[in-house]
């Protein structure tokens, strides 16, 4: 299973926790994990803080201040920046499923990571 995800910014974080969640739901699985997997080199998945947006505005700027977007970078297409982020907050999260509900903080969320956008990803869903 997989989610579409059109980002409209160079880098953003967007809240796919809803998303995720309907999958679960819409598969009938009760007990086990869930990976959210992003199969991409300049985009990532983390989970934090979805109650205050300004977290996810704060997590960008210092990631933005420690890899900026003009240094001598070799790579040619000129978005290494974008894969360094993605390398520093991963490709993957494994989230419990019990009663059929992600188990998540009381705060936590599941944000899809864009670092070269705009554009159209993919977000898959595996289910055990």
């Amino acid at each position: 299973m997989h989610l579409t995800i059109k980002t409209h910014a160079q880098t953003e974080m967007i809240d796919i926790t809803a998303q995720v969640q309907k999958i679960i739901t819409q598969s009938g699985v009760p007990e086990g994990l869930c990976m959210v997997y992003v199969p991409h080199t300049t985009a990532a998945v983390t989970i934090n803080e979805a109650a205050d947006p300004s977290v996810a505005t704060d997590i960008l700027m210092v990631l933005n201040q420690l890899v900026p977007w003009n240094a001598d970078y070799r790579h040619a297409e000129g978005n290494s920046p974008a894969h360094i982020k993605a390398s520093l907050m991963g490709a993957s999260q494994m989230i419990q499923v019990e009663k059929g509900q992600l188990v998540l903080g009381t705060w936590q969320g599941i944000f899809f990571c864009e670092f070269d956008g705009p554009r159209s990803r993919k977000v898959n869903i595996t289910l055990r």
